[in-house]
């Protein structure tokens, strides 16, 4: 009877002044919004785990948008190597030591073997032409398409690419030489080395070259990548975590991510019918798309197809791309490590030798060596792709329920203070003294990175030959700090700041002449 009377009065009063009332509802309703929110908030955390609880509405999206994995790291100072962080409502675990990252991404590897969905990238970015691999959740499908690209990835696949490593390596150091004018003058070595990745990708995938930076298909796929690259972020978009956003309608993010998703939709349409009329005709060469197609027992269908394709195509773009450019760029400034390598090669191959052999599997250690620590120091995918849990999975006495999301800060993890004395030094001889050290830019247990055998062949095949071919001199005065010298820093992938370096050859009519019997 009293809450009737109640109602009755509050109605009376909404009718004698609709405008006073509008007003203290316009404030009185988000007040309380923002207070039932706190409450949704506070019980999705991670009973028994510390961490940052964040603002109101965003948690700690504010503090996070700018070089997340680092600021990861610092927390894990205060909060320990295991701790929660809020991206909006979602409670999220980073794992930020090596030992940690061990126990919960190695021991639980099957229970951490799914992906979150996010909005942009999931919903709106591949709603027609479907995820990579790694992005993908935990499904029937998944397992399908990771036995395709396993075979399509391991080791006795990756020794029958080596000629296709062997063309776009000659090719890499053949424009490195031609647009640098024979080392006179300075160049931005990045549409190289994307020429490069995309090039070795599109090969082994559909059995096509890129053969210039200046074909029309370079341009396109390059650019498209890049920006669809960003929708991958874990940081960088704000509707992934706050869905009163995704009401907007003005929304640049979703309107760039469906150019891009239709821009891409076209070029992998035109790379798939080409191919289908190369196999239809019996002209095609052997590629990881027509074995795939041809295998019977694969039983793949189109869009699972694309799965691996667009794996295949985004995964050298995205990390062998950038890792190589912050090489170069460092090296540039460390000419005691060139030196070094030089030697080291020379003594395998001698003097007169710029294009060491293909066949080579890393048998030089001090290359291997280096590669290893560019891969540690720099880190490219700082943040592991996330993870899902598919079950309940109990850290340290602390019970982490079934379907929260876990990072993998990877870069925090080749940072470990407790697996280096130094690991703010850029140092390829540690990986002598610490042959067994483990190293997380592949990322770590059932999802880490599938194509890590085929990276670290091209890695170490490039610095072999443009190690031996020239000495890299700087130009521009840049910071080769991992971290400072990011450009993009709420990226998926830390991208070094634009430079230019010159390709001095160590023997230029070796070299010339080597150049001229490649081509």
């Amino acid at each position: 009877m009293a809450i009737a009377t109640a109602l009755a009065t509050l109605q009376g009063r909404v009718i004698q002044y609709p405008w006073h009332s509008l007003g203290v509802a316009a404030i009185l309703v988000p007040f309380l919004y923002v207070i039932l929110n706190e409450f949704i908030r506070s019980s999705a955390r991670v009973k028994g785990l510390k961490g940052p609880t964040g603002l109101p509405l965003i948690g700690n999206l504010a503090q996070i948008r700018v070089n997340a994995a680092e600021q990861y790291r610092t927390w894990s100072k205060k909060f320990g190597a295991v701790y929660q962080i809020q991206l909006g409502n979602i409670p999220v675990v980073v794992v930020n030591s090596a030992a940690s990252a061990k126990v919960l991404f190695g021991q639980n590897a099957q229970a951490l073997s799914s992906r979150p969905e996010f909005y942009t990238f999931h919903k709106i970015v591949s709603n027609t032409a479907g995820t990579t691999i790694g992005t993908s959740p935990y499904s029937d499908s998944l397992k399908r398409r990771r036995k395709g690209a396993a075979s399509a990835l391991n080791r006795p696949s990756v020794e029958s690419y080596v000629s296709h490593l062997d063309v776009e390596s000659k090719a890499f150091v053949e424009e490195l030489y031609r647009y640098g004018n024979g080392g006179s003058k300075p160049v931005d070595p990045m549409p190289m080395i994307q020429r490069l990745s995309l090039s070795l990708a599109l090969t082994l995938n559909w059995g096509v070259r890129v053969a210039s930076q200046e074909e029309d298909l370079f341009d396109e796929i390059t650019e498209v990548e890049e920006e669809i690259s960003k929708f991958r972020s874990t940081t960088g978009n704000l509707q992934d975590y706050i869905p009163l956003l995704r009401l907007n309608p003005f929304s640049t993010n979703s309107k760039k991510a469906a150019e891009m998703r239709a821009r891409r939709d076209k070029y992998l349409g035109a790379l798939n019918k080409d191919l289908e009329d190369r196999m239809e005709k019996g002209t095609h060469k052997p590629c990881i798309q027509a074995n795939v197609i041809l295998d019977k027992e694969a039983k793949l269908n189109t869009e699972e197809l694309t799965s691996i394709s667009l794996t295949m195509l985004s995964g050298g773009l995205d990390t062998v791309t950038t890792l190589v450019a912050w090489s170069i760029g460092l090296l540039s400034s460390r000419p005691d490590v060139q030196d070094k390598a030089a030697k080291a090669i020379q003594e395998m191959y001698g003097t007169n030798e710029p294009m060491c052999s293909a066949d080579d599997d890393q048998k030089c250690a001090y290359v291997a060596a280096l590669v290893r620590e560019c891969l540690r120091y720099f880190t490219v995918l700082r943040l592991a792709l996330p993870r899902t849990s598919i079950r309940d999975i109990t850290y340290e006495g602390v019970v982490i329920p079934k379907g929260t999301v876990f990072f993998l800060n990877a870069w925090a993890c080749n940072m470990d203070p407790d697996v280096w004395t130094d690991p703010e030094v850029f140092r390829p001889e540690r990986w002598f003294e610490q042959p067994d050290a483990p190293i997380f830019t592949y990322g770590l247990g059932y999802r880490m990175c599938a194509g890590s055998l085929l990276a670290n062949r091209e890695l170490y095949l490039v610095f072999m030959r443009t190690l031996n071919s020239f000495r890299i001199e700087p130009h521009d005065d840049t910071d080769w700090h991992p971290v400072r010298g990011n450009s993009d820093p709420a990226s998926l992938v830390a991208i070094p700041q634009k430079y230019k370096v010159r390709f001095v050859p160590r023997d230029a009519a070796a070299l010339k002449k080597i150049i001229a019997q490649s081509s």
